[in-house]
Parts: structure tokens; sequence; C-alpha cells
């Protein structure tokens, strides 16, 4: 038996949930070396630590009959850095305990105080919340920790970068000394080895990811992509692959909102979870997305802690994470429980050299390659299509059925109805978008950034301003009577046609009109960008190149006829409103200047 080592009551319950065999870590936590113990675990995410921890108290909290004792103070404590975490461990408790008359109670941030606090008066025999809300409780007497023979620390190395030092430290005094400490980590830091040292008494040191490398169920992808066609590439990336459920992490809510905005209008079924939500919102994103009803969740990496979708296939990293622990955090979300994942990184060309040092230091491979392109789509499509179990149905040989297939065949041709399934089977699928294709290859050195402490890159290092060749000229219908200004020009023609500074050339402005160059590769976009905009506010439209002389412009600069001349930006142009991660990759009509 793959866990004959655990209570009969819990090993029913695994038996009859499926499991057939046990991972590395619940092995360890019921070994015979491990019992009363404390436990000091590293183990990656999806490796089954909440089973684990639920083996690894049994033995303390069970009695000889398997069963718990009468229900008073909690005799185990299960402490998580999230609400969703929290919830998903009780719930994977319930089942586990359910034998062996276990009551347990969940309190969260998010829910009804009072109604945990009569839960916790009813007694109980296992409590799973999160530090803040377990520290209200303590405070206000409703939480008696007297009798806690077990506390388990889930992801305490999530907890402790979250800020709850204080909390744990609080709950952990408010406990008996012979209590068991569980300690459960991804990563086992200084911090977290600090903690160990100070709360556990002679604990088993577990790591079940000594030797492996880490996710090694888990394929990585970096797409080498413009930062302008970032919500296309992402389009792409979610065509080409077709998960049944996939996540992608943004830094922020409002870029959160923007993308969930362009995938719906996309035909993508897709929800959004930040900490805009409230708990009951977020719940129901949660529950969309294990029934099928949304195949896309678009989060910030905080909310999304503790998430746990049984078929997520794909995660991808819509912005570059900021260190290698969030990195592998992000991506533990797939290839959970030996399933296979991948995981993609959209990697703006100016951001190449960071994701490199970024794989490098999580100790990761990753395939580079450019963004999706529609044929690669269709083609993935086209494979879908021929390889859909749809078509391996058996034919009947009587009944409405055949008698419908016998009507088909004799009214159409087989060319018919192979056009009709063909059509049927695409008309709901996302339409991809045009991208531009950027090889690896093609960068061999990316520009050094910035960095935190604001030392600037090398000079030798900047990319060269201006088109190299000779580029594209458009005519704005603003010149000097209207203050036309290379200071608030650029950002506005960067903003208009998604490209950047150094994709503009010349500029030059005359008395009624501005003429602007643009990189030949750029042109086209531009001009399909700048058709949208308002003529009656601004026009913007295709111009013979002019004669040689006159005024060449600095993107961003202020010289030439015009410079130092102050002109207020229009409502919704260049300095207005905040971040806009992903303007104008969406199919909507773009805003006028």
């Amino acid at each position: 038996m793959p866990f004959q080592n655990a209570p009969a009551s819990l090993a029913s319950a695994l038996a009859a949930r499926g499991y057939d065999s046990a991972t590395p870590v619940q092995a360890a936590v019921i070994a015979p070396e491990a019992e009363g113990r404390d436990l000091l675990v590293s183990a990656r995410t999806g490796s089954g630590k909440t089973v684990a921890f639920g083996l690894a108290m049994a033995s303390t909290l069970l009695e000889e009959s398997g069963r718990c004792p009468h229900a008073g103070a909690p005799l185990a404590l299960v402490i998580a850095p999230t609400r969703e975490l929290a919830l998903q461990v009780r719930n994977e408790l319930e089942w586990l305990y359910g034998q062996t008359g276990a009551r347990i109670v969940s309190c969260v941030g998010g829910m009804e105080p009072r109604k945990e606090a009569r839960a916790l008066s009813a007694g109980c025999h296992i409590v799973v919340g999160t530090p803040g809300r377990l520290c209200d409780h303590l405070s206000r007497g409703q939480l008696n920790l007297s009798n806690l023979r077990a506390v388990v620390l889930d992801e305490a190395d999530e907890m402790l970068d979250l800020g709850f030092r204080d909390e744990l430290e609080t709950l952990l005094k408010a406990m008996p000394d012979t209590r068991r400490t569980l300690l459960f980590s991804a990563t086992i830091a200084r911090e977290i080895a600090a903690l160990a040292r100070r709360y556990q008494h002679d604990a088993l040191r577990i790591d079940t990811q000594t030797g492996s490398a880490p996710h090694s169920d888990i394929s990585y992808r970096a797409i080498l992509t413009d930062q302008s066609d970032m919500a296309g590439s992402i389009v792409n990336v979610l065509r080409l692959m077709e998960s049944p459920s996939a996540i992608v992490f943004c830094h922020t809510r409002e870029a959160v909102r923007q993308l969930q905005a362009i995938l719906t209008e996309r035909g993508f079924s897709s929800v959004a979870i930040s900490g805009d939500l409230g708990q009951n919102e977020r719940s129901r994103a949660i529950e969309s997305l294990r029934h099928g009803q949304a195949r896309v969740c678009v989060a910030t990496d905080v909310a999304a802690r503790g998430i746990d979708i049984p078929d997520l296939g794909l995660v991808i990293h819509a912005s570059l994470p900021s260190n290698p622990a969030t990195l592998l955090h992000r991506s533990g979300r797939t290839g959970r429980a030996g399933r296979k994942g991948t995981c993609v990184l959209l990697v703006p060309a100016s951001r190449r050299r960071l994701a490199e040092r970024l794989l490098e230091a999580a100790k990761v491979e990753a395939e580079w390659s450019g963004a999706p392109t529609p044929e690669a789509i269709a083609n993935a499509d086209a494979e879908r299509l021929l390889a859909a179990p749809a078509l391996n149905v058996q034919v009947p040989e009587s009944g409405e059925m055949h008698d419908l297939i016998a009507k088909l065949t004799e009214s159409h041709s087989s060319q018919q109805l192979a056009a009709a399934l063909i059509s049927m089977w695409s008309q709901n699928l996302p339409t991809p978008a045009s991208v531009r294709v950027l090889s690896p290859g093609s960068i061999k050195k990316a520009p050094r950034e910035r960095t935190r402490d604001g030392e600037r890159p090398e000079r030798g290092e900047r990319s060269e301003r201006g088109p190299r060749e000779a580029g594209s000229w458009f005519r704005l219908s603003v010149g000097r009577e209207d203050k036309a200004d290379p200071k608030w020009l650029v950002p506005m023609l960067c903003r208009l046609g998604g490209i950047k500074k150094q994709d503009i050339g010349a500029i030059r402005i005359q008395p009624d009109h501005t003429l602007v160059e643009i990189a030949q590769d750029k042109a086209e976009r531009f001009q399909s960008c700048a058709a949208a905009t308002d003529p009656d506010e601004i026009s913007v439209e295709p111009a013979e190149a002019p004669r040689q002389g006159g005024f060449r412009g600095k993107p961003g600069g202020g010289a030439g006829p015009g410079a130092g001349s102050k002109r207020p930006p229009r409502k919704g142009g260049a300095g207005g409103g905040g971040d806009r991660p992903f303007k104008g990759a969406t199919s909507r009509k773009r805003k006028s200047f």
C-alpha cells in the first residue's frame, strides 16, 4: 500500500480519492523517523504539500480508534498566506479527514467574522486561516490555543515576503511549548531558517528538491516581442497552445483590467483577479475556471497566490517577474502533481538581457522564439481538427442519425461537408492578432537598462536614434501656427502608432503642417493606426519625401522652429493619464490625440 504508515481512515480517504502512490514529500512525512517530530520541509509548488502535512499531523490528532476526540478548543492550526490558499487547504483537509469526525473551521479576511467566531465557540479540531484574521480572533479571546497539539506554517516564505512576521510570532507565542511545529516552504531562505531555529525543537529537515531541476514538468518559452504588440502576442500564445485553462500574470491592477477587457473583446472567456475584488467575486472567478466556464485568468501575482486549478496547463508572464523566486512561484501554478505544463515569458526586445539573467538565476532553460504568427496558429488549428475525437465516432447503421447522414451525403459533396465542418469548427475561435515577429537571433545584444539605483547604461550600449535607412513620411495637420513642438509631438506619435522614439526620424515643422519621418518597418502599422484618429482634431496622412535641408528634429528634443513654445496637451493626448501597457493592441477604434 502506498500509504501503509498513514492511519487507516486517512488511507481509505486517499484511496477513494484516487491516490495510488505517494509523492516524495508525502512519503517522507509519514516515514517512521518523522513521527511525532517537528518538521522543516522544503518542497516545490504542486508537490502535494497539503495532503503531506495532513498526514503528518494525523498521529498527533487522532485517537487509537482513528477518530478525533470530542470537539473543543482546536487541536491543530494551519496558517496560510492568502485567503484562497487557506480555503483550498480547508477543502483538502475536509475530505482527507472526512472519516475521522474532524470539525474544520476557516478564519480568513473577507468573510463574516461573527460567523467564524460562532464556529470557534461551538468547538472544532482544526482551524485554517490567514495570519491577520487569526490574530484578530486571538486578541478578542475567540481563538483558544491552549490545547493546541500541532501548528502548520504553509508557504512560510510567502508569509514572510508579505510582511506577516509579527502576526506569526504573536500566534506562535500564544501556543503551548509542547506543540509540534511543521514548517513547509518552497525555499529555506535565511529568514525561514531563523524562524525554524527559534520556534522548532530538534526538527527533522526534509528536502525533496535536492538534486532535481526546478519545475522539471514545466517547459519554458521566452517570446521576444515589441512592447506595443504585447497584448497581441498574448492573444496568439493563447490561440496557439489552446490549454484548457491558462493564467496570465501582470504587475498592476490596471494592467489586469485592460488585458482582461482586450481578451474578452477578442472572444476569450476570461476572468480577472486582483486586489480590487471582494472575496465573493474572487471565489466566483476561481470556480468559473475550475468548472470550465472561463478559460483564461488574468491576475496580479499577490492575488493569484494559492490558486489551484487542476487543468491549468499554461502560465504567461505578461510582465517579467521581479526575481527568480517569483518566476518559479508563478510558474508553479502549472505542472502540478506530475502533470505537464508550459510557462511563457513575454520579453520586450529592450529587456532581453534582464530576462536572460532572470532565467539563469532561476536555473531554468527557455526556448527563445518570436511571437506566434496567424499562419502558425492556422496550422495548429488544422492539426487539432484532424485529431478531434469527433471524427472517430462510429457511424450508426440505423436510426435518426443514420437517416440524416444519408440525406446530407446525398445532397452535398464531400468537399461541401468538409468545408461546413471547418467553418463550424473555426467560427467560435478568437481571431489571431497581427504582430511583428522578432527573431531572437537578429538581436545580438539588448541595450542595458537603467538599474534600480539610478545607474545609467554605458554610453556605447545605447540604441542608435532614428531610422538607419530612408523612412516613410507623414503629414500632420498642425504646424508652427499651432505651436507644434517635438516635445509634445513625439510622445503623441509614439502613443498613436505604437512606436518608440528611435522609430521617429526627421521632424520638419512648417507654418501650417508638420512632416514626420517614420521607420520603414513601422510605417504600415503607423498609417493604419493614424487612420483611426478624428480628422476634426488632427489628421495624419502619407506624404512625399521633402527636399533635403530644413529641420531634422531629435526625438523628444526641442530644437528647430517652434522649439521652446509651450502647448498644453490636448485631452486624451500625450501627458494625460497613467500607464497604458496594452493600449493599442485591441481592435477597438483608437481615440484621437
